[in-house]
């Protein structure tokens, strides 16, 4: 099987058996995707979805959290991971969204990852979920099943993989092919133990196929 070929396959396999994928973070505007993609670095999209609610409330706007001490925001996000760090990434952001972008998300990938907290993963997501642009981030999740169904081949960091998935991925399926990887990581393909069994790709499945195959002597 070619690389178009195993690329095809999987497409077609998601688009009919994932025909809706999108983010599990809850937000109402760039604003807020931007802050819970930011908490949402090493921890569960679910933790974030407890905390924002309360966070929203508090700072409802870039010049609400801009104008926030850091400790208040430290407390607002504590018992997400490393708030510490997120606290002070938040409050940055805000402040020069304010002072470079007048107060305005950017839709930009290079122009987001000037902000405190943001890298291209953040910028990517950002773009593709709400400026409907064609762009593909890679978390661990992407990553992880990106090698293990051999879509990806000998890539070193998450760059690695963006370069080689956006080769072969139509560049309109790129947004909703991010939330397919994503997904199918979180549900299926888990890290320590997936659920191989139950997975409609595993025919094609490189790692399934080493895991499978007999042992010899």
């Amino acid at each position: 099987m070619t690389k178009k070929e195993r690329f095809q396959k999987i497409i077609e396999w998601f688009q009919t058996n994932m025909p809706v994928a999108e983010t599990e973070l809850k937000y109402a505007n760039p604003y807020e995707l931007l802050v819970a993609v930011i908490l949402s670095a090493q921890c569960t999209d679910k933790r974030v979805n407890q905390i924002t609610p309360h966070f929203f409330n508090l700072y409802p706007d870039v010049y609400a959290l801009a104008k926030t001490p850091v400790d208040d925001v430290f407390e607002a996000i504590r018992s997400c991971s490393y708030p510490n760090n997120k606290a002070k990434h938040l409050s940055g952001m805000a402040q020069m969204l304010i002072e470079k972008f007048n107060g305005t998300v950017p839709d930009d990938v290079q122009q987001l990852q000037l902000l405190p907290g943001v890298g291209r993963k953040t910028a990517n997501v950002i773009v593709s979920v709400v400026f409907d642009k064609p762009a593909l981030a890679v978390d661990t999740h992407v990553f992880r099943i990106a090698a293990r169904l051999g879509l990806s081949t000998h890539a070193k960091n998450p760059l690695d993989t963006e370069k080689q998935l956006v080769k072969y991925i139509p560049e309109n399926l790129l947004p909703i092919a991010h939330h397919w990887l994503i997904l199918h990581g979180r549900y299926v393909c888990i890290a320590r133990k997936p659920k191989c069994e139950g997975c409609g790709l595993k025919e094609i499945c490189l790692y399934f196929m080493k895991q499978s195959k007999p042992q010899t002597k």
